[in-house]
């Protein structure tokens, strides 16, 4: 029998991955272990390992494919024994069929969204068309096939209350599942009842966003000259990193404390601990052990500052308050296209050379995306510093499924009155993203004070 390889999903939030390189040929012999492929995702570029072990028969998708479906197949194996181009004419097959199902079922999912509701079926179709344009690409739910349609306990109720069938709306969320944003859309497009609609005066207020997102892209490049621009496509980062911000301003209520944080004394202790890094040797000759940033030093501040305030190191879900026991600090890198948060591990019990070789490293792999999902999925609180570019102060958007982000600023020199004298003093600004529905504004203002009392007395770092 013909062994098929199909497209791995590389991450747990993975649809989609784009075929970077075959490391294999038609004709060559493979084991279990051996590297075959290099997959990219919308944030790292991984090797795929054989899991079987056979001839390669046939490559069914090309290198440099984009857009590769999660378990569509790419490849056929001939097993020990078996003619190989018998193979790759019997796995060969059956694999476009596979690949191109998503594509075949698309006309079909829009069929019911236009009969939904029976009372607006004119109406119907505008807001089935505003869903998929509000993201750049939605997953069909599921309802064409008579499967359960997903969809998030606010979602349902918003569309209950407004008189929307959730399962004509498509989903843009992760897996195609329904959220607040799409039944939104669904309302101001015309798909809700008039009687019930009127009755939520939430649906006012968000009425004027979707219209603003169901401009086709012929409605967008109509505003500018023509041939003064030209047209980029968006690469799978750019779509995730869209995605998920869309995602985070329209679930989350942002909450925002601003405090002023004096750096003499924590630069001063930096400078002492660089001085007295030991020497270590290496290829490239000998170089210190480590070299302390303020951002290292703000991660651990950060980290310790929820360890202080454990109410503060949580997450939201809809049926629970996620407690953290460990202090995971992501930090925000920016990379070509885009960024990625790699996540250092138990800041909060690590030491300061720990978290600064740590970092390095990181954000090196990162920068090359070659990081692993682990190393960049998941996290308690993240940090963004854009203080090297002589930014004061900024706000930070949440990173779900995190609660708080700090927003760092850039450290300088600026008056301040100390006993009624006035003196000079290095002053960062630091803002703090709470989401509101886990880190209350006064739950917030405590974390952010823990952070300043550590920043501004660095010792208590090293104990």
């Amino acid at each position: 029998m013909p062994i098929n390889i199909t497209m791995p999903a590389l991450s747990p939030t993975m649809e989609e991955g784009n075929l970077s390189k075959w490391l294999v040929k038609e004709g060559d012999k493979v084991s279990p272990g051996d590297v075959i492929a290099e997959i990219e995702t919308d944030k790292a570029t991984m090797e795929v390992e054989a899991v079987d072990e056979g001839t390669v028969a046939k490559l069914v998708v090309p290198a440099g494919t984009e857009g590769v479906k999660v378990n569509a197949v790419i490849a056929v194996l001939a097993a020990e024994g078996e003619d190989a181009d018998a193979a790759a004419k019997s796995g060969g097959a059956a694999a476009p069929a596979k690949a191109e199902a998503p594509k075949a079922d698309a006309p079909k999912a829009e069929a019911p969204k236009a009969e939904a509701p029976k009372a607006e079926a004119p109406k119907a179709e505008p807001a089935a068309a505003a869903a998929p344009k509000a993201d750049s690409a939605p997953v069909a739910n599921g309802h064409a096939t008579g499967e359960r349609t997903f969809a998030s306990p606010l979602a349902r109720r918003i569309a209950k209350e407004a008189g929307v069938d959730v399962s004509a709306v498509t989903g843009t969320g992760p897996h195609g599942r329904v959220v607040k944003a799409d039944v939104d859309a669904a309302i101001a497009g015309g798909g809700a009842k008039a009687a019930p609609a009127a009755k939520a005066p939430a649906g006012a207020p968000v009425a004027a966003a979707p219209a603003v997102k169901a401009m086709s892209d012929d409605q967008v490049l109509k505003l500018f000259e023509q041939g003064s621009y030209e047209l980029v496509p968006h690469d799978n980062m750019r779509k995730t990193i869209a995605r998920r911000l869309v995602e985070a301003k329209s679930t989350i209520p942002h909450f925002y404390l601003t405090l002023d944080c004096e750096l003499d004394a924590l630069l001063a202790l930096r400078t002492q601990i660089n001085a007295a890094a030991p020497m270590k040797k290496s290829d490239k000759g000998e170089a210190p052990a480590y070299k302390l940033s303020v951002n290292d030093m703000v991660i651990k501040a950060m980290a310790m500052a929820l360890k202080a305030v454990p109410d503060a190191n949580a997450s939201w879900t809809e049926s629970a308050m996620v407690k953290h026991k460990h202090a995971d600090v992501g930090v925000a890198v920016s990379i070509p296209g885009g960024l990625i948060t790699p996540i250092i591990r138990h800041a909060d019990e690590k030491t300061l050379s720990t978290i600064s070789n740590e970092m390095k490293d990181l954000a090196s792999r990162a920068r090359s995306r070659k990081l692993k999902p682990e190393e960049y999925q998941g996290g308690t609180t993240a940090v963004s510093n854009l203080g090297m570019f002589g930014i004061k102060d900024f706000a930070a958007v949440i990173n779900p499924p995190h609660a708080t982000i700090l927003a760092v600023g850039a450290g300088e020199e600026r008056a301040v009155v100390k006993n009624g004298e006035i003196k000079i003093a290095t002053v960062m600004s630091v803002t703090l993203s709470t989401d509101h529905r886990a880190v209350d504004g006064a739950l917030g203002a405590e974390l952010l004070v823990a952070f300043k009392r550590l920043i501004e007395n660095p010792m208590g770092m090293l104990v």
